[in-house]
């Protein structure tokens, strides 16, 4: 009897937790989305790619296109769960990610091959690259979410920014790269800290002597390009996060759809690092797509909130315009060379 009476205690303890609300949204949704995100990378670098070799264009379509699968498969979920509603914002979050993310991917080519990263080698950098972006955003997004809850207003300086950002990207050029080769980063990187001049494998550090003959740990470029993929990322976080949270306030929502749609760039790298030409325009685009979320927030106390629905088709809209423009233009043109 006292058994029974123990395991029912623990049964309701267990039922209560998974049940408790964590964010705005019960425990179990939380545990479940981790357990998703965990077993898609297990299975991509513990099965997949257990051993380093170059990724071939198709290959990296069809994780790509498992990846995506599962982010919509994913909103859906959310969908039947926390609502219609809950699901466009998932949707529509999910997009603006996914779209933002592209200049991270020309970002990424570029410290490749300016750091000489073989393309065999480049998916681990990927891999760990996606386990940081996953600790950042959490603490970036907990971060806005907290800024927001304290300070109402800080909303309204969410989306000057984006506004005034939108802007900008409007008026910038279309070909306008920067050059690693002047980046103040990557300068102060190589003067603090002890980088070999060449690869050693896949290993991200390495014992060897310095010029005192004293054996010393040293930095890989492995690890320097993983370091710099990182802080490019917490860069474009700052327009993403904001973008995001001017579509939704809900924390659950503005996570899950970063992530899923980080996932799926990671693994379309290899064949978008070889096109990103092709997606020249897109920019002008999002440059529209984020005064439009800015402006959002200062017209809802005027003509009221707009619909989750409005905003997913207007965003889709704007996007699906900006691809279909840039790959007229860029018709014709021969593929960006590979790294490696």
């Amino acid at each position: 009897m006292y058994n029974r009476q123990f395991e029912g205690a623990q049964m309701t303890t267990l039922v209560t937790f998974l049940n408790a609300d964590f964010l705005g949204t019960a425990t179990w949704l939380w545990l479940a989305f981790i357990g998703i995100v965990v077993a898609l990378l297990v299975f991509d670098l513990g099965v997949l790619h257990r051993e380093h070799r170059e990724i071939e264009i198709k290959e990296s379509l069809l994780l790509s296109a498992g990846y995506i699968t599962a982010g919509l498969l994913f909103g859906a979920w959310v969908w039947f769960q926390k609502g219609g509603d809950s699901g466009m914002e998932y949707y529509t979050g999910f997009l603006i990610e996914k779209s933002l993310s592209m200049d991270n991917v020309f970002v990424m080519a570029m410290i490749f091959g300016f750091l000489g990263i073989p393309r065999k080698y480049q998916h681990e950098v990927l891999f760990w690259g996606i386990m940081g972006v996953i600790v950042l955003r959490a603490i970036m997004i907990g971060l806005g979410a907290t800024l927001i809850h304290s300070f109402d207003w800080i909303l309204y300086v969410f989306g000057v920014f984006l506004v005034i950002t939108g802007i900008k990207m409007l008026f910038s050029k279309v070909h306008d790269d920067p050059d690693l080769s002047d980046n103040k980063f990557l300068q102060f990187l190589r003067r603090h800290l002890p980088v070999t001049d060449e690869l050693h494998g896949d290993r991200f550090l390495v014992k060897q002597e310095d010029a005192n003959g004293k054996m010393k740990t040293w930095i890989t470029p492995l690890l320097l390009a993983l370091i710099m993929i990182e802080c490019a990322d917490i860069v474009f976080a700052v327009d993403s996060v904001p973008a995001i949270f001017a579509i939704t306030l809900d924390p659950f929502i503005v996570y899950t759809s970063n992530i899923f749609a980080i996932l799926g760039l990671r693994a379309l790298y290899f064949a978008l690092s070889a096109m990103i030409h092709r997606f020249a325009y897109l920019k002008y685009a999002l440059a529209l797509v984020l005064v439009f979320i800015g402006c959002k927030i200062f017209l809802v106390n005027i003509i009221g909130k707009f619909p989750p629905a409005l905003s997913l088709s207007v965003t889709f809209g704007l996007l699906l315009g900006g691809v279909l423009l840039s790959l007229w233009k860029t018709r014709g043109e021969k593929e960006a060379p590979t790294q490696g």
